[in-house]
């Protein structure tokens, strides 16, 4: 009796599995839709990369920012404050404003403010419906503008696509390096950033196995990122990279690599952004005709 309601239960854990794989396979268009449809919203929303209306590189000493063209750092149109000053010095940046501004949530003419770090997002400098807070490039500090009416945002037209290939999504071997490298990857300001690669996804495509390189992001569902390039890349797609997620590996190593869920990045829409490039590695000799096409190329 007991082989027997063994032999029922995994007849029945067989079916619930079947169901689900059949269910997924029948779902998947309208999955992939559904995330095509919240990237297009989150690039229309408040903080998205659309609304980033300049990026300037401090001096070190006195930086002046206001509305006038003389200044430093110009203010698009509905800042709402006087002149005001960035002082850098040694890595470490002091605001002192003639009139209140919002430093996070705390009008005063005067902070000290710091770009982002693992532990704290940067500080946000709000003056009435332009913002700015402070990044790092390489060993540069920037500010980085943005305009919730900027003409970016208002005229943005929307996402394009390859149609859904199922040929584009394919399972993946993780082969992890003894441990974590740190890669300096070039940005496209000709900085260098730091990431934390973790090792290669080798998939087949087209009869051949590549690699790609995978940084480890830490966070999130999808934490493996992926940087590369095609010979898609300066024809039907942004020229310098495009991006991608992946699922961290299960305990047999394995992943899936859906190329139809590939996306540009920031700088394919705006040219007050910085984005990473690929290293040789992630340079794919084949045509990835899948994912985002280039937004400024006629289609």
């Amino acid at each position: 009796m007991r082989i027997t309601r063994a032999l029922a239960a995994l007849v029945c854990v067989g079916l619930v599995v079947a169901d689900q794989v059949l269910l997924a396979q029948q779902s998947y268009p309208q999955e992939l839709q559904a995330w095509r449809d919240r990237r297009d919203m989150n690039l229309r929303g408040d903080n998205s990369w659309l609304t980033v209306a300049g990026l300037v590189f401090l001096r070190p000493g006195r930086n002046t920012f206001g509305a006038g063209p003389l200044n430093d750092i110009v203010l698009p149109e509905g800042a709402d404050v006087g002149t005001g000053v960035l002082e850098l010095d040694r890595g470490r940046v002091h605001l002192v404003s003639r009139r209140p501004v919002t430093v996070n949530d705390t009008r005063t003419t005067a902070a000290d403010i710091a770009p982002a770090t693992d532990d704290r997002p940067a500080d946000r400098v709000t003056l009435g419906s332009v913002s700015f807070f402070l990044m790092r490039s390489g060993d540069r500090i920037a500010v980085r503008l943005r305009d919730q009416n900027s003409l970016l945002r208002r005229a943005f037209t929307g996402l394009k696509w390859f149609a859904p290939n199922d040929a584009f999504k394919v399972a993946a071997r993780f082969e992890r390096y003894a441990s974590p490298r740190v890669v300096k990857v070039p940005n496209i300001l000709g900085d260098l950033d730091p990431f934390d690669a973790t090792g290669l996804v080798a998939f087949p495509l087209a009869g051949k196995t590549y690699k790609l390189e995978v940084y480890d992001l830490g966070a999130g569902s999808e934490p493996l990122f992926i940087v590369f390039k095609d010979l898609t890349s300066g024809r039907e797609t942004y020229p310098a990279a495009r991006f991608l997620n992946a699922a961290r590996p299960n305990a047999k190593g394995e992943t899936v690599i859906d190329f139809n869920k590939a996306y540009n990045p920031p700088c394919a829409y705006n040219p007050y952004t910085t984005c990473p490039l690929p290293t040789a590695q992630n340079r794919l000799n084949v045509r990835i005709e899948a994912g985002e096409l280039d937004y400024h190329r006629p289609h």
